[in-house]
Order: C-alpha cells, then sequence, then structure tokens
C-alpha cells in the first residue's frame, strides 16, 4: 500500500510525493490525539448538560425557578 501523498509548496516551487512512514506515524498520531480530544470535549459537554438538567429538576421541586435564584 502507497502511503498519501505531500505537497511542499516553497516559494514557486511545488512537489509532491508520497510521505515517509515516519510522517505517517505523526500524522496518524495526530489524528488519534484530536479524536480523543474531540471525544473529551463531547463527553465534557454531555455532562455539563445533564449536571444543569438535574439542577434545574432539584430547583423546581423546591418551587423555584432558575431566573429566581439568578435574582438573588
Amino acid at each position: 500500500m502507497t502511503n498519501p501523498m505531500v505537497r511542499i509548496i516553497d516559494g514557486d516551487a511545488v512537489t509532491d510525493r508520497e510521505m515517509t512512514d515516519t510522517e505517517l506515524q505523526a500524522y496518524n498520531g495526530d489524528i488519534e490525539t484530536a479524536t480523543i480530544k474531540a471525544a473529551a470535549q463531547a463527553a465534557t459537554v454531555k455532562s455539563q448538560a445533564a449536571a444543569k438538567k438535574s439542577a434545574e429538576k432539584k430547583l423546581a421541586a423546591l418551587g423555584l425557578t432558575a431566573d429566581e435564584i439568578a435574582a438573588l
């Protein structure tokens, strides 16, 4: 299997060549890192939404709205 191509632009010269194995490993590592960061961020957002919903339920049980709490 051939490696993906990389384009090098140096002034007016444009060179297309295959990535070296080292470059491909670094590229794949960058993709994996970005995927892990995106998954962690999505989990954080989901957790924050769940916490907000839980807090709103607790306030509703006390007969208070979020606006009333914010006014305090």
